[in-house]
């Protein structure tokens, strides 16, 4: 068995809503052999991967899988589970597979689900399946070769280009509100919506967000100037050039200090509440780095809080606890970090709501200031901090206080937001108590720092107390509501007539004042003008125009070659235009018959918003026909037929049942609904239409 290549669908197909792969695989020898003909075979693959005997297959319940290999199933079917339990294994969330016969008689295709977000050009899902062939042959030969090692690999290229928190939790509340999500490459960039209705956000920093007030945040000791122009609480600071001015700091500050990268962030060497010269001039030398400079500023007692303000409002708070373990009086520090670590909600950097705790030389030389090293057996009870700062990415854990932060400090941080200038930021303070006001003391509270792009996974899933759905709450930023995040959107596709179709549309979509996308064979215009010269009948096309912040329409030619490559550059059309389906491009790709044809074609039929329009030829019986398919009604379409003739049957039966259609008659388009007729416009007058007789 031979995998021979691999290809992605990146758009709505006709296997699924959703990306997949396809994997063209060789069975070569094993053609027409099935797991009967090769005793021990589920038995070996079974012991080798356990999670199969779980796997529904067409049986629809557990088992499923192990009884079709019990009666026989063949070797590509097999390995398409393989593939979705290696799949899993890796936490990759797909459960959709399909093998169907390819080219030759011994080549099949597995199409597999894969996540929506991943990014096109991942090499995960062809490494997944090589494996799974691996291992099928293995199980064949008698010996499963040990893949823990190489799947493991994959296990890491997947995490490191999965979407961190923030972005996918962002996408997942742009979907549930209909909102058309595209990820750009392998950022963590998002495209959002159609058209002049297209939003970016790159986690949650959004397309609005201030670049003036990000320079500002980024930069330390502005972000104080700017809040204590405004009246608001910041720590005593002042810039240190050297360690002498370091220690000069901590003489006129004259209590214990902070001291922290200008610039820095996450929390990354910063070193907080030292009192000794020696403390400081280690300090300065760790956080001042190429720039030679440092913030040293008062340390403020009290607790750690992290207030999300999102549109001028406080969306979320948390309370922050720094890294820290508790003993058992048994485990030593290093079992207890490999305990706390075992947590499937730590990971490395911000792929999960928690990260993994390290024993680096911050951490080892705050054990010894306690007392302590990785070797030591902690008290039962006893806290031994591994941190001092509270943030999340290094180790840190949040409670949520949203329900109980006072009015006074909400309105403290919803202007010190307004100060910076950011739509959304996260605030870092000190102070006793969030449910209290902020003390008037000088020192008793301060804002530390406010943050651009903030993460939100300590929001969206604290270690303590309920999630909120911040993401929603940017999502509501950007699209108020009320707001559409669609343009509208018209997909053309048939054997013959296309390109003329298109056109004709796009031109009165133009006439009614919408400055409309358009897609052909002939390239890609917008607003009448021409933009790309291309063939431009297929998903990239599409995308190009619904990615284009002036339209206010969208008209696409949607040909089959695109949709069998990567499937459609959209979702949910409001209208699907099918002018015909003929014998004219059998042949290709895979195609043997009008119903191959059709089946391809029908996905831009299937693909519409619920209550869309389906536009369909009543002359052309494979284009009636789809009017009939179940996975067309599903959406409650408005069904159209037209014809050049009134007498058509499919159109006459259709208007006796009250629907809508159009014909020629007498030398005029006529529209028609039931008995109702109306004429729209001689039919000599329409461009192209060869004097009404086309």
């Amino acid at each position: 068995m031979r995998l021979d290549h691999v290809r992605r669908l990146s758009g709505p197909n006709t296997y699924l809503t959703r990306p997949v792969a396809i994997a063209r695989i060789d069975l070569q020898g094993l053609a027409g052999h099935e797991t009967t003909d090769h005793p021990g075979f589920a038995e070996r693959l079974l012991d080798a991967l356990p999670g199969l005997a779980e796997h529904h297959c067409s049986a629809g319940r557990p088992g499923g899988l192990l009884d079709a290999m019990a009666r026989g199933t063949y070797f590509g079917h097999v390995t398409e589970h393989v593939t979705l339990e290696l799949s899993g294994l890796i936490g990759r969330e797909v459960f959709f597979g399909r093998t169907v016969r390819a080219g030759g008689p011994a080549e099949y295709d597995v199409i597999l689900e894969c996540p929506r977000d991943e990014p096109a050009g991942s090499p995960v899902v062809e490494r997944l399946i090589a494996l799974a062939v691996r291992i099928v042959t293995g199980a064949l030969t008698g010996a499963v070769p040990d893949t823990s090692g190489d799947l493991a690999e994959v296990a890491a290229a997947h995490e490191c280009e999965r979407l961190g928190v923030s972005t996918a939790a962002l996408a997942r509340a742009a979907r549930a509100r209909g909102v058309p999500v595209r990820r750009v490459d392998d950022l963590n960039l998002l495209r959002l919506g159609y058209g002049r209705y297209r939003r970016t956000v790159w986690a949650a920093m959004t397309d609005t967000t201030s670049a003036i007030g990000m320079e500002v945040a980024g930069d330390k000791r502005l972000a104080h100037r700017v809040l204590a122009d405004a009246g608001l609480p910041v720590p005593e600071g002042r810039v240190a050039a050297s360690a002498a001015e370091a220690l000069e700091a901590l003489r006129d500050i004259a209590g214990p200090v902070v001291v922290k990268p200008l610039a820095g962030h996450q929390g990354e060497n910063v070193h907080i509440e030292l009192t000794e010269p020696p403390e400081v001039v280690a300090a300065y030398a760790a956080a001042a780095g190429d720039e030679g400079e440092v913030l040293v500023e008062s340390y403020i007692p009290g607790k750690d809080y992290r207030v999300l303000v999102v549109g001028g409002r406080v969306a979320a708070a948390a309370e922050l606890t720094a890294a820290c373990l508790t003993g058992d009086g048994t485990a030593t520090v290093t079992a207890l970090v490999e305990r706390v670590n075992a947590d499937p909600a730590r990971g490395e950097g911000h792929d999960r709501p928690l990260t993994r705790l390290a024993l680096g030389p911050t951490e080892l030389a705050l054990l010894a200031r306690q007392g302590h090293d990785p070797g030591s057996v902690p008290a039962a009870g006893e806290r031994v901090w591994l941190r001092r700062n509270a943030n999340l990415s290094t180790g840190g854990t949040s409670r949520d206080v949203t329900d109980d932060v006072h009015p006074d400090l909400a309105a403290m941080c919803v202007r010190a937001a307004a100060a910076v200038g950011m739509d959304v930021c996260g605030i870092d303070l000190r102070l006793p108590d969030a449910g209290s006001p902020p003390p008037a003391e000088r020192g008793a509270a301060g804002i530390l720092e406010v943050n651009a792009a903030p993460g939100l996974r300590m929001h969206l899933a604290p270690h303590e107390g309920a999630g909120r759905d911040v993401a929603g709450d940017v999502l509501d930023l950007l699209y108020p509501a009320g707001t559409p995040s669609r343009v509208p959107v018209v997909s053309v596709t048939g054997t013959n007539g296309k390109t003329t179709t298109v056109r004709m549309i796009a031109h009165m979509l133009e006439l009614d004042g919408r400055r409309t996308g358009m897609t052909s064979t002939e390239g890609v215009h917008v607003g009448g003008r021409l933009v790309h010269l291309s063939d431009a009948s297929g998903p990239r096309s599409a995308e190009m125009v619904l990615g284009d912040r002036s339209v206010e329409a969208a008209v696409l030619e949607t040909a089959r070659g695109g949709i069998v490559r990567r499937g459609l550059g959209y979702d949910r059309a409001d209208v699907a235009v099918v002018t015909n389906v003929t014998r004219d491009h059998l042949g290709m790709d895979d195609t043997e018959c009008v119903d191959d044809l059709l089946d391809i074609k029908a996905l831009v039929a299937e693909e519409i918003r619920r209550g869309g329009h389906v536009v369909l030829n009543a002359e052309d019986e494979a284009s009636a026909s789809l009017a009939r398919r179940p996975t067309v009604r599903r959406r409650d379409p408005v069904i159209r037929y037209f014809s050049l003739s009134p007498d058509a049957p499919v159109l006459v039966a259709h208007l006796r049942g009250g629907g809508l259609g159009y014909y020629v008659a007498d030398g005029w388009l006529t529209e028609a609904r039931g008995d109702r007729r109306t004429r729209i416009l001689p039919a000599g007058e329409v461009a192209g239409a060869f004097g009404g007789h086309a």
